[in-house]
């Protein structure tokens, strides 16, 4: 009621300077709602009506049919539906709006960047369109913050893909093209012409379609999906082969991007650093990156991923079926932004993309050293993602193009792997009962990226930004040997769900957090591991920071190991002595 008269309040303010109608956004509407939520939009709307000004009450993303009736008899002027994602709905919504209501078809796609099929969205629209009139407005599915501004900025993508796309302003013409459709069909026949042929050309192009790739996907067998042994026998053996101490220490996988490195990439992107260069450049940081963690006493190495902008862009730019913008930037959140690539056609690598400069890693030290890769469903959220397909089918591709990179590194002596998966959980539809059907695929396809190794090979997975209670059988059925995790902000309280749930394999704990510059204490990074001992046996923790080290100076990093490792070491003995004490008890 209160946030009802807020709004109440602002709708008032801008009736006050001449707005005719408001907009108050309800994608909430789109999940499912207790009952005491239902009854609040009821008491929240209450007074509204008296406001002056006409209110539209906008959904999107999922359906919000279930609440067509109680929306409809709410003080609202009109709502906003999602055709896109949920076209579905309209039938309830049609049989429940009364005979004033506005309804807004949000029928250009606002979260991806193709072009519409107008000529189907005109055809589609007809039925609504002599139903409802002038009551009837065409929107895009969403507000268009998810998607760049403009193509116009683009000058060096390819010519036939940038004819495929459509940006903010692009899809502010479709709009407009539609509703001209409807009024005046012969006005719009030149554009609705020009659509189809951007969609037949893409559709027949020979850059979309590889027909390896097609072959090899038909060719998946449920066998591909798992490793050669159980968890616990494969334990044993990795055991053995990597002759690691109790609470083994290791990073997530990145060091500093200092300045150096940053001028280096732009220097080299610029055409002003020649490849034999940057290579050398990039050399000399890995080799300083590990000789680094040698002196800090790591005992699991990485190569610190001085070569790599972006955990995503940099194997985008090694696969086809990859493209990449020039200015095509979108809010993450705040004041970040990211620059999705685009995922246009079948995903293919041509050639090993981490292999050389992993195995120059491993050449400068005796210890293990890690490979780092991304996950097909990392691949996948963060990107734009082409709608000819299924999202299964495009990550299943990614998956097979990262088991070649695994074994490739498997056969080049790398001993761990590691494949990130940090948007795992955020690729979750926001209905839980379409749940089962999204983790279904995307614990697969990790399996198919990683099964494809020997026992002895031990598969890591990464995942940060997300709780994982409700999905812990998924994270378990995804079959990762070591699971590292973002805990340490939370103190451990987010382990407590992989202890109730004996999740069965082997984990890794953030201890500290590397969002923040603080250089924890060795007795505080203990308290947590131990802590974590109370949760999960010694026996299968790592020793490890919350995520990745590339935001961070090498001075707090190196003083932020020093005290993990010394934590780790400290712990040991506490925990040999406690053993001494039991046996001879």
């Amino acid at each position: 009621p209160k946030r009802g008269i807020r709004s109440s309040r602002i709708l008032e303010r801008r009736r006050q300077r001449g707005s005719e109608w408001g907009q108050l956004d309800e994608p909430a509407l789109g999940v499912e709602l207790p009952a005491e939520w239902r009854e609040a939009l009821s008491a929240a709307y209450d007074g509204l009506g008296n406001a002056g000004v006409k209110v539209l009450l906008a959904t999107y993303v999922e359906s919000s049919a279930e609440h067509a009736a109680r929306v409809a008899s709410l003080p609202v002027a009109g709502v906003h539906l999602d055709l896109v994602r949920a076209p579905q709905q309209i039938d309830a919504w049609r049989a429940a709006l009364p005979a004033h209501a506005v309804l807004s078809a949000g029928v250009i796609d606002g979260r991806n960047i193709w072009r519409a099929d107008l000529g189907g969205i005109v055809e589609s629209l007809q039925g609504l369109h002599a139903e409802f009139g002038e009551r009837l407005w065409i929107a895009p599915s969403c507000s268009l913050l998810y998607v760049p501004v403009s193509l116009d900025a683009e000058q060096k993508l390819d010519a036939d893909l940038k004819s495929w796309l459509a940006f903010a302003t692009e899809k502010l013409d479709e709009v407009a093209t539609l509703a001209l459709a409807l009024r005046e069909p012969a006005a719009a026949k030149a554009k609705l012409a020009a659509a189809r042929l951007a969609l037949d050309a893409r559709r027949h192009s020979g850059a979309v379609v590889n027909a390896l790739v097609q072959k090899r996907v038909a060719a998946v067998s449920a066998a591909m999906a798992q490793r050669q042994s159980p968890f616990a026998e494969r334990n044993r053996v990795q055991r053995e082969a990597l002759g690691l101490p109790l609470l083994p220490t290791t990073t997530i996988g990145s060091f500093p991007q200092t300045a150096s490195i940053r001028q280096a990439r732009a220097a080299y992107k610029r055409g002003e650093l020649r490849a034999l260069d940057y290579l050398q450049r990039m050399r000399a940081e890995i080799a300083l990156a590990v000789r680094k963690q040698e002196e800090l006493g790591l005992d699991v190495l990485v190569h610190g991923e001085a070569e790599r902008n972006d955990m995503v862009e940099y194997f985008g730019e090694q696969l086809w079926g990859y493209a990449f913008t020039e200015n095509g930037w979108v809010q993450s959140y705040g004041s970040r932004c990211v620059k999705p690539p685009i995922i246009y056609g079948d995903v293919y690598r041509p050639e090993p993309m981490t292999v050389e400069t992993t195995r120059y890693a491993q050449s400068l030290t005796q210890r293990v050293m890690k490979g780092m890769l991304t996950g097909p469903v990392t691949m996948l959220q963060w990107s734009f993602v082409r709608d000819d397909q299924p999202r299964a089918t495009t990550a299943l591709q990614l998956a097979l193009e990262i088991r070649d990179e695994v074994v490739d590194l498997e056969k080049a002596g790398i001993r761990i792997i590691q494949i990130d998966e940090p948007a795992f959980r955020e690729g979750l539809p926001l209905r839980r009962a379409d749940w089962p059907a999204y983790l279904e695929w995307a614990t697969r396809v990790f399996r198919i990226s990683a099964a494809g190794v020997a026992d002895q090979t031990q598969i890591h997975t990464h995942m940060c930004y997300s709780e994982f209670n409700d999905i812990l059988p998924s994270i378990a059925a995804m079959d990762a040997d070591v699971i590292t995790i973002e805990t340490s902000r939370s103190a451990m309280k987010l382990l407590d769900g992989f202890g109730a749930f004996a999740y069965p394999n082997e984990i890794g704990p953030g201890v500290y957090d590397i969002h923040s510059p603080r250089v924890p204490g060795t007795e505080a990074m203990q308290r947590l591991l131990e802590r974590a001992c109370e949760v999960i046996p010694a026996e299968r923790l790592w020793v490890n920071p919350d995520c990745g080290l590339k935001t961070r100076g090498w001075p707090e990093t190196e003083a932020a190991l020093t005290n993990m490792v010394q934590a780790a070491k400290a712990l040991r003995v506490k925990l040999a002595a406690r053993q001494v004490d039991e046996i001879t008890a």
